[in-house]
This record gives structure tokens, C-alpha cells and sequence, in this order.
């Protein structure tokens, strides 16, 4: 078949403007790429350089002194605070600014020498303790003396003391003693620091403590009220970015060397949790008697270690490492023999060791996947 010339033409034309199209949409196409391809490519670029900025400051933070004493109040001169709000320090209050200016609001703990109320002094929170009786004014007493005398980043921060009123306010902190620390962690708004590092550093507070007790201003110190688990976490505090405090200083007696040692109360202590030798060693047989009770040392609140540790580190991620590596220095805390266990400082920097360690590993497993 013939084919029509205008229809030819008509054909030559369609396919031609088809091509200068295509070319068009082509060369439109390029200069997208010209014009938005390049802005792409060096935002994933800038992208990738924030990831990795990231994750070096991560490891740097993970690399900071786990011994800082940053945590708890701001140092002040001594005998003076600040707590709360507040931006400078001033002097611990007497007692008619105590009279006048700080407000019971509920109360928030009690025991046999104390009831501890949330009170409120010019805008800020605090802890008022008051003599719950005065057959205990001695302890309470001797207490105060103890947070006078051993004010640290160890402590909790004292505000001032009125001793004729038998009353002494410190700083609040509202998550309360160390007891609340697996429901804290359970939190939503904790459960990010439920790890190892932030219950490591738990356990190197407790034995900062321990260790500033045994060498303490004011002589050697003993915890007395660390009969049990209960009681030895009840004498700390919470702090809210957890950090453990020493708070409950009314049985701190000191270990004389010229003298036998010392005594934790006048009752017979029972169970597996205070050392062998606050055991009545007589046997059953012969009845208790305090006069007859052998004194001892410093030494018991090594012995309680591991125990205080078994809770402070839980069972998170990570912690049967941990425990092996502390293997051997809790097996040294248990020695029957007082004399062979090893002093606060001694474990304080095994554990320091073990954490360094461990801190180590772990950058170097982040810097493997940068």
C-alpha cells in the first residue's frame, strides 16, 4: 500500500516534537539533580557527622571521674549551706529562725529517736527532725554532733540546729532512703539510668562513705544501726540524680585503739548479716551478758559489704561480670577473722578498678562501631 505524503509528514513532525521533549524532560531532569541533589548528599553527610559527634561525647561522659564530687549540695564555707533554689550560701540557722521561718508540712519518717518531718523554710523544702522522746536525747544529740562534724559531699547537707528545742533541719530529698532504690529505677522517669554504671557508682558511694568513716575527722567510726540489710540502706538517702548520701548519723560510736573496741547496743545480735564477732560466743548454754560481750571494730561493716552490694547492683545487665570480678574481694570482707578482712579503702579501690574496667570495655566496643 501507498502511504500518503501528508500523512508521512505529519509522522516525521509528531516524532521529532516527541524527541525535543524528551531531551527537554531529560535536561530538566539533570538540573534537578544539579540544583537539589547536592543539598541532599550534604545533609546526610552533616547527619552522619552529628551521629558520630554523638557518640564521642557519649564516650567521653562514660570516661568522667566516677568519684566526682559534684553530686549533692554545692560546697559551701563551713557551717554554712545551700539547698533548693537557692544561689548562695548562708549560715546554718539558729534557733529563731528556726522558731520563725521553717513550717512543718507532713510527716515523713519516724523512728525511736526521731520523727522527721517535709517542712518548708523561705520557699525551699528541708527535713526537720524533732526528739521523738527523752530517754533517746543523747542519740539525737550525738547525731547532730556526727552531720556537724562530717559535713562532705558524703553527707547529707546540714541547715542549722536549734539544741534547746531538740530539733536540727537538713536538706530534703524526695526520693527517701536508699530503700526505694529498685522502685525508683523502675520508674518511667529513672528506668533509663537502671544500669550498671549508675548502680556501680551506688556501691562506690557506700564504700566513699565507709572509707571517709574509718578516717574520719573525728576518729574512727563504726555503723552501728547496720544490723540487718533493712536498716543499713535506711540509714542513706536518694538523691535525685542518684547519688547515695549518708543521713541517719545517731549510732557512730568510736573505735579507741588504746581501749577494746566498741559495742553496738546492749542486745544480743542475731543472724548471718552482722560479723562473727557481734555473735555472743558463749553458746547457748551460758545467758547474755553485755559486760561479758567481747568488744570490736571497724572491721563488722567490712564483713556487711558484699551483702550491701548484692542489692545495690541488682540484676541488671552486666552484673554477673561485675560480681565475678568481685569475687575475690568479697570472699576477703567474709573472713572469719576480723584482722585478715581488708580495710574500706582497700575494697573502695578494687571497686574503682573493676569500674574503670569495665568503662574501658565498653568505649572501646563504641568506638569499634563508629
Amino acid at each position: 500500500a501507498t502511504t500518503d505524503p501528508r500523512t508521512e509528514e505529519l509522522f516525521s513532525t509528531s516524532t521529532a516534537r516527541g524527541t525535543a521533549v524528551i531531551h527537554r524532560c531529560k535536561q530538566a531532569e539533570m538540573s534537578w539533580v544539579a540544583r537539589c541533589g547536592v543539598p541532599v548528599v550534604l545533609l546526610c553527610l552533616l547527619a552522619l557527622l552529628c551521629a558520630n559527634l554523638l557518640l564521642y561525647l557519649y564516650l567521653d561522659a562514660l570516661n568522667q571521674d566516677p568519684q566526682s564530687e559534684a553530686h549533692g549540695q554545692t560546697r559551701c564555707p563551713p557551717q554554712h549551706f545551700k539547698v533548693g533554689t537557692m544561689t548562695s550560701c548562708a549560715a546554718w540557722l539558729r534557733c529563731q529562725e528556726i522558731r520563725s521561718h521553717v513550717r512543718r508540712v507532713k510527716l515523713i519518717g519516724q523512728g525511736a529517736v526521731k520523727k522527721v518531718y517535709l517542712a518548708e523554710w523561705r520557699g525551699q523544702k528541708v527535713a526537720l527532725s524533732v526528739l521523738s522522746s527523752d530517754q533517746y536525747s543523747d542519740d539525737f544529740l550525738h547525731g547532730l554532733a556526727m552531720l556537724r562534724s562530717l559535713q562532705s559531699a558524703r553527707v547529707v547537707a546540714l541547715v542549722g540546729a536549734c539544741e534547746e528545742d531538740a530539733v536540727f533541719v537538713t536538706e530534703y530529698h524526695p526520693l527517701g532512703s536508699a530503700l526505694t532504690l529498685d522502685a525508683t529505677l523502675a520508674h518511667d522517669k529513672h528506668r533509663w539510668q537502671n544500669t550498671w554504671q549508675t548502680r556501680l557508682q551506688l556501691a562506690l558511694d557506700y564504700l566513699s562513705f565507709l572509707a571517709f568513716l574509718h578516717n574520719s575527722p573525728v576518729g574512727v567510726r563504726v555503723m552501728c544501726d547496720s544490723n540487718d540489710l533493712h536498716k543499713t540502706l535506711s540509714q542513706f538517702l536518694l538523691s535525685t540524680d542518684i547519688r547515695l548520701l549518708a543521713n541517719d548519723l545517731d549510732a557512730l560510736p568510736e573505735v579507741k585503739r588504746e581501749l577494746v573496741g566498741v559495742k553496738c547496743g546492749h542486745q544480743r545480735l542475731h543472724g548471718d548479716f552482722v560479723a562473727p564477732e557481734q555473735l555472743w560466743p558463749y553458746g547457748e548454754e551460758v545467758p547474755f551478758s553485755d559486760e561479758a560481750m567481747p568488744a570490736y571494730d571497724e572491721k563488722t561493716d567490712i564483713w556487711k559489704i558484699p551483702d550491701v552490694m548484692h542489692f545495690m547492683l541488682g540484676s541488671i545487665l552486666e552484673s554477673d561480670v561485675i560480681h565475678f570480678h568481685l569475687f575475690q574481694i568479697h570472699a576477703e570482707c567474709k573472713r572469719k577473722e576480723a584482722h585478715m578482712r581488708p580495710t574500706a579503702l582497700e575494697v573502695l579501690a578494687v571497686y574503682r578498678s573493676v569500674f574503670d574496667t569495665m568503662m574501658e570495655s565498653q568505649s572501646r566496643r563504641v568506638r569499634d562501631m563508629l
